[in-house]
């Protein structure tokens, strides 16, 4: 070939780089003009960066007329195009309307909570119908705790049910009113309400009540600018295997003085197979509906309003000794912010809540009905509130202070008709109250502050303590319960917790956190004042303690994280981070078996004796998450994520109860703006590292395999499939429950679905 042929192609090849430079900028903030850290800016062909701590960015090989996407998080997205590339450029942001779902992780590194993590994927991108605990199970370190298809329990890092402070738009409450935890606060909101899911890993932050093993805030969708006039959605889906629908509509208007939303939720599941094509008795029905509304007075001051209802129906629990016949709960929230302001007091969050749970279980499928007819009808009440002042003592500390309050109340009676049959002659059944709650109540006042200052321009320490005044009552004890425990007055307990932490972000592509948290937990209901109830994984009666000692969580943690580009001209990224724990526990509360305590209802079933709850002197936990992830060719990504806990009580030799076993994740994807499809390739351990007190058993490893596809053929049109555990494996997860009071079962675990089928279609105007 003529060389000179070639001369003129490389010149052809080579002119557009003739145009590309450099462009350097800096993004800042309307308000204070003060830079942001950490602001992320995407050109029209695809190169991306991040600024630095003084809000600092540079792109490499950027043509003239370039258009600019800058987005930050609490700030309106923006797009601008850069006529001279020679010239440093400054963009300004302007703050979001301001928000009041009580947002635990902001998205600035400087002060968003340490040892946190987010989760927002499930409104796009969700394809199967499902509870909300299910949107957990995807989380790294996260397990769940099944009771069948209604019940199911989040656990992380083995803790779980109150040890968890589990909330909704920062820090609405809902508690169960079934000792078995057959209504748990995933109950009462459904899955596509939800917007994103956050949280803080371990007792690092005192604001957001009292607080024993982490943190997690579901927050439900909320308008912002670009939702302004009137939007909606309709959904709706189908799953295989058990033939279950689930359907939902949202309508909003939102202008910049108001806003107003409401929503509409029905599901319903049937019985689902396992791999081996067993039913599994899990079928339920349930409503849902929620209206939220909001007014911006100005600018910086909101006020917010939340009703929302939740009925569950012929509710199948295939690991209790009842069923649900009906639940129905009611949660009212107010909310009320002031931002922005100038002087001392920089801030003021207000929120107050009720929420009222009606519940009523029977044992009318079950075998045990055929001698005792059994009905409970109970009811829990809980309400609180917060207020929190955000201070600025001097320019570099920020204090944040307040009280927060919270009010539990139970009650309700079983009533039980035991049927005699003498001689082929039915006689008149006999009539029996138990009281299940005994009327009893927990309230507690927290006061608590938390600051933050910048050691170094990289090094932010956080700093909190807290103080909880809590008092318990029983108003109307059983006779023998009383007897067991003669002073039954009103107690009052006094828990002091506190944390100390540091972060340092050496970029918005480094950041190394340590932390130190105390969480303190008094006992809660069951522990308390249950009596002579079977309310755990085995058959013993449960008898409560209302001298139990607080749980104390001395938790240690270190964590990395990591976000490389992989090139300079692409949106290429490698990502990695990690966690490794320790917690020294004290006071920790379990059930063990008394030999003093004999079984009180049906006495001559085995085992004999009941549990009763004690404080165990001697027990630790320690784990770690790792997560490692690519992003190249633009579209794709892989991710690995590994979860370990090992826990260990002394006191009886053995591990503590409902620790998951060695989990590890493959995660293969390939998104699009109108196209996605991802596999996850799931490995479980074997558990043996089990708690017999606890009536665990060892359950064998599994591997499993899931396939998930999005697409947006038109506009505002979401349609989705998957395919859930491929291979049509037969498995059980360790934290299920054992099958109970079931005709065609023994006590084995209960099997998790197999092969299952869905379909999702979303319509957004």
């Amino acid at each position: 070939m003529n060389l000179k042929y070639l001369w003129v192609l490389a010149v052809l090849l080579s002119t557009p780089l003739l145009y590309a430079q450099n462009l350097s900028g800096k993004i800042i903030s309307e308000i204070d003009q003060q830079p942001l850290d950490g602001a992320h800016i995407l050109t029209n062909n695809g190169l991306a960066t991040y600024t630095n701590f003084d809000g600092d960015f540079v792109l490499k090989n950027v043509e003239e007329n370039v258009i600019l996407t800058i987005s930050y998080v609490g700030y309106k997205t923006i797009q601008q195009q850069v006529l001279d590339i020679n010239t440093p450029i400054v963009i300004t942001l302007q703050e979001a309307p301001i928000a009041i779902n009580g947002v635990l992780v902001t998205g600035n590194m400087k002060i968003d909570p340490v040892l946190t993590l987010e989760t927002n994927d499930y409104v796009k991108k969700i394809v199967q119908p499902r509870n909300v605990a299910d949107l957990f199970n995807d989380v790294n370190g996260f397990s769940l705790i099944k009771r069948g298809n209604y019940a199911i329990d989040p656990s992380f890092r083995a803790t779980q049910y109150e040890q968890l402070n589990v909330q909704f738009d920062g820090g609405t409450k809902a508690m169960s009113a079934c000792p078995n935890r057959m209504d748990p606060i995933t109950t009462h909101v459904i899955p596509e309400e939800i917007e994103k899911i956050e949280i803080i890993k371990g007792p690092y932050s005192v604001r957001y009540g009292a607080t024993f093993g982490g943190i997690v805030n579901m927050v439900t969708q909320k308008p912002t600018v670009e939702d302004y006039g009137l939007h909606g959605s309709v959904s709706g889906g189908y799953e295989s295997n058990g033939n279950s629908m689930v359907s939902m509509a949202r309508l909003q208007q939102a202008t910049e003085k108001y806003d107003v939303a409401g929503n509409i939720g029905f599901r319903d599941f049937g019985n689902y197979e396992d791999g081996d094509g067993t039913e599994i008795p899990s079928s339920f029905r349930s409503l849902d509906y929620g209206i939220k509304a909001g007014v911006n007075f100005t600018e910086n001051q909101r006020l917010q309003a939340h009703w929302r209802q939740s009925f569950g129906r012929d509710v199948l629990h295939a690991g209790l000794p009842m069923d649900t016949e009906e639940d129905n709960s009611s949660i009212l929230s107010l909310d009320y912010k002031l931002g922005s302001m100038p002087g001392f007091v920089e801030s003021i969050d207000s929120k107050i809540y009720y929420s009222y749970v009606d519940h009523v279980m029977t044992n009318y499928n079950r075998p045990t009905f055929m001698m005792t007819s059994a009905i409970s009808a109970i009811d829990a009440t809980t309400a609180g509130g917060k207020v929190e002042l955000k201070l600025k003592p001097t320019d570099n500390l920020a204090l944040f202070t307040g009280v927060d309050v919270l009010h539990i109340a139970r009650d309700g009676n079983r009533t039980r008709l035991v049927k005699s049959n003498t001689m082929g002659v039915l006689e008149t059944p006999l009539t029996f109250e138990d009281k299940i709650w005994q009327d009893s109540y927990i309230n507690d006042i927290g006061l608590f502050a938390e600051g933050k200052y910048p050691i170094t321009e990289k090094t932010m320490l956080t700093a909190g303590v807290r103080y909880d005044n809590v008092t318990s009552e029983s108003k109307d004890p059983e006779a023998d319960f009383a007897a067991l425990y003669t002073n039954l007055d009103r107690r009052t307990e006094y828990n002091f917790s506190g944390t100390a932490s540091i972060k340092y972000v050496y970029s918005p592509q480094f950041i190394m956190e340590v932390a130190y948290g105390r969480g303190v937990r008094s006992a809660n209901m069951i522990e308390r004042f249950i009596n002579h109830f079977s309310v755990g994984q085995d058959s013993y009666e449960y008898v409560g303690n209302p001298n139990l000692e607080a749980e104390v969580n001395n938790q240690f943690e270190v964590g990395f994280k990591v976000k490389m580009p992989i090139s300079e001209n692409t949106s290429d990224m490698f990502s990695y981070s990690t966690s490794f724990y320790y917690s020294l526990y004290e006071n920790y509360i379990v059930a063990i078996i008394d030999e003093t305590q004999t079984r009180k209802f049906m006495p001559m079933n085995e085992p004999s004796n009941a549990k009763v709850f004690r404080n165990l002197d001697d027990a630790y936990k320690t784990g770690f998450e790792i997560m490692a992830g690519v992003d190249f060719c633009n579209h794709f990504n892989f991710t690995t994520e590994l979860a370990y806990v090992y826990a260990k009580n002394n006191d009886l030799n053995e591990s503590l109860p409902l620790v998951p076993p060695l989990v590890t994740r493959f995660k293969l994807g390939f998104e699009k703006e109108k196209f996605w499809v991802n596999a996850e390739y799931r490995l479980t351990a074997e558990q043996d590292n089990i708690a017999y007190s606890f009536g665990e058993q060892v359950t064998p490893g599994y591997e499993i395999m899931d396939l998930r596809l999005g697409v947006i053929p038109m506009k505002n049109l979401t349609l989705g499939v998957a395919a859930l555990n491929v291979f049509d494996k037969t498995y059980s997860n360790h934290l299920n429950f054992a099958f109970n009071n079931q005709a065609e079962f023994g006590t084995e675990p209960i099997n998790d679905p197999g092969r299952n089928l869905s379909v999702f279609v979303q319509y957004e105007f």
